[in-house]
């Protein structure tokens, strides 16, 4: 005989937090932007999870007051994404 306690919160599975963080998404970005950020998870997850995070992170902060556009979200990548190494070989 199992006794279920009202006080424990059932945790959301992995589908319902993505489709959570999709539908903020949805919101704070604008379908332009949601559009470059889609394309850039498919080149680049690690990236596009960052931006996303960091996003989420401001909204719940009360830190972004309207729609990220496109020319915004180019900025917060390159922000985010870090600076390429340049190799120099010297041949002698």
């Amino acid at each position: 005989m199992s006794v279920e306690n009202p006080d424990d919160e059932r945790k959301p599975s992995d589908a319902e937090v993505s489709a959570l963080k999709e539908q903020a998404l949805r919101t704070l970005l604008t379908p332009e932007a949601r559009l470059r950020l889609n394309n850039v998870k498919m080149v680049k997850p690690e990236l596009a999870a960052m931006v996303e995070n960091y996003l989420l992170g401001m909204a719940s902060q009360g830190r972004l007051n309207s729609q990220i556009s496109d020319d915004q979200l180019k900025q917060i990548l390159l922000s985010i994404q870090q600076p390429k190494r340049d190799f120099k070989i010297n041949r002698r």
